[in-house]
């Protein structure tokens, strides 16, 4: 099979199964990540854009948090699919080790790679700015999460555990994790796009205290 081929068979796999998916994590989440990281990969003068694409397009094949924490299921989806389509092993193992690696509380286990890297910072480029904030109020109204509560204070140095069992509200999702990813930037160039997205969520959230204590007194 070729290459143009594959990848068009893995873009069809993945928009069926990603059908029902909550709209932050749908087909349209994926074409941006794959997007940024090609940007990236290019960028920082990456090669294997293969691996980048089919880490990109698989990525979020079963994300864990919409199957009960299983965090093998995604590996294994992408890796059978993988194999029906003739890929070799070790391209196959790749792909799986990076998905079980991207997320935010999974990306400080030791394994490591540049395809990660830069897959990881696509994928959290898409978590911060405009689209990040209206892809975390979609989740936490998927999850019927309060907007703000300022009886509950963010709870930045949360175990993995405890990050996956929060039930905060999603203004609290700010200080647990989309401010703290410009500075967990892999690349230079993940780097450098961060910085615009990170200043406009704090624009956002200095506007939101100004509405949320406007007071006529």
């Amino acid at each position: 099979m070729s290459e143009e081929d594959l990848l068009k068979e893995t873009r069809e796999f993945v928009k069926i199964q990603l059908s029902q998916a909550e709209s932050g994590h749908d087909w349209y989440h994926i074409k941006r990540v794959y997007h940024l990281a090609l940007h990236i990969a290019k960028q920082e003068n990456y090669s294997d854009l293969l691996l980048i694409k089919l880490g990109a397009l698989l990525h979020d094949i079963a994300d864990a948090k919409f199957h009960d924490g299983d965090e093998e299921i995604g590996p294994k989806i992408a890796g059978e699919f993988l194999q029906k389509q003739d890929v070799n092993q070790a391209l196959i193992d790749e792909i799986a080790l990076i998905i079980k690696h991207i997320s935010f509380k999974n990306s400080s286990q030791k394994y490591t790679s540049q395809a990660l890297e830069i897959l990881q910072d696509a994928d959290r480029l898409d978590a911060i700015g405009a689209i990040g904030i209206a892809r975390t109020f979609n989740y936490g109204g998927y999850k019927n999460r309060e907007i703000y509560n300022p009886d509950i204070p963010p709870q930045p140095q949360q175990t993995k555990t405890e990050y996956k069992k929060s039930t905060a509200p999603t203004i609290n999702h700010f200080y647990e994790k989309l401010l703290l990813l410009k500075d967990q930037m892999n690349t230079k160039t993940g780097f450098e796009m961060a910085k615009e997205r990170h200043d406009f969520m704090m624009n956002f959230l200095a506007q939101f205290y100004e509405e949320w204590n406007f007071s006529s007194e």
